[in-house]
């Protein structure tokens, strides 16, 4: 028997009115969860309009499997694949908005059995898609010292990385010592191995982060996306993306700002309109101010505090 696990969406309206839903449009929800957000655009579209949720996780695409509605359609994958499954529906160019909400979901930080987070002991596992890929654990008992330490430093930005990633491998060989297997087990070896903590940060946060950024490849899911996305909108789509830590919002924010400039021609460079024309221009434009969340959000939901909402659109020309 499966468990239930609750799921309070960030953003859930901000992110949505961002996409200007129109009511025959058509929609991608990048990242199903447990569908918050797809049933608030399903919402608020009519008879013609049209949603396509993508999530590479079962338990998602079980959840998604749930909803009778013949404007919906649930795709199992990762959302770096956007761009193929909409030229495979034949409606590349046609996109009307695409939303994008990153990093791990409640139901999977809250199922121990997942072993995403350290605040519940279950197995060291970290994949999204439990089917695919290998686990954390058999990671860390195979990466060398510095494999261990790159990630840890890269993806979590982690000062301590080198000391940790090389009392993991003396654990590691040390016969006598049992494997690190388990979530509480890692989290509570990190934190003897760490010389002090930050305020209000559990030690362990920033290694299980970047271990869990890796094992997903979750920063390259993420820049795939981005222009996939670029490609499979319509002039004049949108798209919202809520972020929640600063290696996603860092990229997300460079994409956008990429994608707004212009091509950079030397001062005095003589150029015909249709040299300019050839050199690009700018593809989209930032939608409204950054959003952070409310003090009363982060109240009734702790896991927003971190959270950032950015929104785009694209040119027509």
């Amino acid at each position: 028997m499966s468990k239930q696990f609750s799921h309070m969406s960030v953003f859930l309206h901000e992110s949505i009115n961002g996409l200007a839903i129109k009511s025959n449009g058509i929609y991608v929800d990048c990242t199903f969860g447990r569908g918050g957000h797809s049933r608030q655009i399903l919402s608020r579209l009519g008879e013609n309009g049209r949603l396509y949720g993508i999530d590479r996780d079962p338990q998602a695409i079980a959840e998604g499997a749930k909803i009778n509605d013949s404007r919906f359609s649930i795709i199992h994958g990762q959302f770096s694949g956007i761009q193929k499954y909409i030229e495979g529906f034949g409606l590349s160019g046609q996109i009307d908005g695409v939303l994008m909400d990153l990093g791990v979901s409640s139901p999977q930080l809250d199922d121990p059995e997942r072993g995403f987070s350290f605040m519940r002991d279950g197995s060291l596992d970290m994949r999204m898609d439990p089917t695919s890929g290998i686990p954390a654990v058999q990671w860390l008992q195979e990466a060398d010292v510095d494999d261990i330490a790159w990630v840890l430093k890269v993806f979590g930005e982690e000062r301590f990385a080198k000391r940790i990633a090389c009392a993991i491998v003396e654990r590691r060989e040390n016969k006598e010592k049992e494997p690190l297997t388990r979530t509480v087990q890692l989290a509570n070896f990190i934190t003897n191995v760490i010389p002090f903590r930050e305020r209000n940060k559990h030690p362990a946060t920033r290694s299980f982060q970047a271990i869990r950024i890796y094992i997903n490849n979750e920063l390259n899911e993420i820049e795939t996306a981005l222009q996939g996305v670029l490609n499979v909108l319509a002039p004049k789509g949108r798209l919202s993306v809520i972020s929640f830590h600063s290696l996603e919002d860092r990229m997300v924010k460079r994409f956008i700002r990429k994608q707004s400039k212009g091509p950079k021609v030397p001062h005095g460079v003589p150029l015909t309109e249709t040299q300019i024309l050839e050199l690009g221009r700018a593809a989209m434009k930032p939608v409204d101010k950054v959003l952070k969340p409310s003090n009363l959000e982060v109240t009734y939901n702790a896991r927003s505090r971190s959270s950032v909402l950015r929104v785009a659109e694209k040119l027509s020309f």
